[in-house]
């Protein structure tokens, strides 16, 4: 009986054998855009231009697919063109999609507006709610039910297989934005999920220096279309990009189980805190989602959501006090973030009913020396 490997040997080795020619253990940066052809239409190792393919990109691709567990995966320039990509690949004018009450707001955007104008509809509902998910399908029409979990940036946890089931008797493609988990804590299409989609700026990356996205799916002729649609649209990452993302994968596993304890030690300070009004993260035991996330993740994240007394005034001193925590959008790089969602991240959906709290601060706990993050929030907090 063959061993399988497990995650962490998978994200160092998977698509990413020693270079044949040299022998060199990282796979080299193919910085080309063309490839020589032996005859016309003789392909050498099946390369001909890199918006089609790139080795890099295989090499970050297969590595995608082996640690969702997955059939293919798909490298992109960003999150939001994997995004697009993909609801390009599926819908088509008059469709429509249900996404979550609380989307990220690029998320938001692009299917609101972009696609919106495009004569795509949408629904918000509530991630938690199986029953409100339910009734948001309009059935002959919705084509996909687009969930994030845990949610940017209420936190907010959604059963995955549970929703897979209403989608596939619906007849409805489930897609998982995992970028929050990442496949370490993560793995919805072992779930019932049909698309995986990760910005890999975030935890794939890791370290706050490249912009990518990613699809992972287990249906072979899904990923058929896809494949199509990235070829054609051509918003596909580049070869340097798919190197810094390969990287990063390879400590995935260790650097989640940093961010995860450090993100622990924040929550108890923040809970016991007399200025917090609520912390919403998961691996809280009153979190509504707490029973779901402990059975479909590995660990909890490094993401903490809170609010505090004294409105958004109050918030965006917080913001503005911490040293170590550094004032700025994204997430997932080792080092800690802090931002206002209502006036950073989530600023397109204001006024709609995906608006934030006004009060609400988000963290990116990194894995810098825990006491370190615990006094600068704390001196933050006042």
């Amino acid at each position: 009986m063959t061993h399988e490997l497990g995650f962490d040997s998978l994200a160092i080795h998977a698509g990413q054998e020693p270079d044949a020619l040299t022998g060199a253990v990282v796979p080299p940066i193919y910085q080309v855009s063309t490839y020589a052809q032996d005859g016309v239409g003789g392909l050498r190792s099946g390369y001909e231009y890199s918006r089609s393919g790139n080795p890099t990109r295989t090499a970050l691709q297969e590595c995608l697919a082996a640690i969702e567990a997955g059939t293919r995966g798909f490298a992109f320039a960003s999150g939001l063109a994997a995004e697009d990509t993909f609801l390009r690949a599926v819908c088509r004018p008059g469709d429509h999609v249900v996404i979550p009450d609380d989307a990220y707001g690029g998320t938001y955007r692009l299917v609101s507006r972009v696609f919106g104008p495009w004569s795509l509809d949408h629904s918000p509902a509530a991630v938690t709610d199986i029953d409100a998910i339910a009734k948001a399908i309009i059935p002959g029409r919705t084509k996909v039910i687009w969930i994030e979990t845990p949610t940017n940036p209420m936190l907010a946890v959604a059963d995955i297989a549970a929703i897979a089931e209403v989608a596939h008797d619906a007849g409805v493609l489930l897609a998982i934005d995992n970028t929050f988990a990442s496949p370490y804590l993560q793995q919805p299409l072992a779930l019932g999920a049909d698309v995986v989609m990760h910005s890999t700026t975030k935890y794939l990356g890791g370290h706050s220096d490249v912009i990518g996205g990613a699809l992972v799916v287990r249906d072979e002729t899904l990923a058929e279309q896809i494949a199509y649609y990235q070829n054609a649209m051509g918003a596909v990452a580049g070869p340097f990009d798919s190197w810094l993302v390969l990287r990063g994968i390879k400590t995935l596993g260790v650097r989640m189980d940093r961010h995860c304890s450090n993100a622990k030690a924040i929550v108890e300070l923040l809970t016991n805190h007399s200025k917090v009004t609520a912390v919403h993260y998961p691996g809280l035991a009153g979190h509504p989602g707490h029973e779901v996330a402990a059975r479909q993740m590995r660990d909890f994240g490094g993401m903490v959501s809170f609010q505090v007394s004294g409105g958004e005034s109050a918030a965006l001193e917080v913001c503005k006090r911490t040293r170590l925590f550094t004032l700025g959008e994204s997430l997932g790089g080792v080092e800690s973030l802090i931002e206002h969602p209502g006036r950073m991240t989530h600023a397109s959906v204001a006024g709609s009913e995906l608006e934030v709290p006004a009060d609400l601060v988000r963290l990116s706990v990194g894995i810098e020396s825990v006491d370190d993050l615990v006094a600068d929030l704390s001196q933050a907090l006042g």
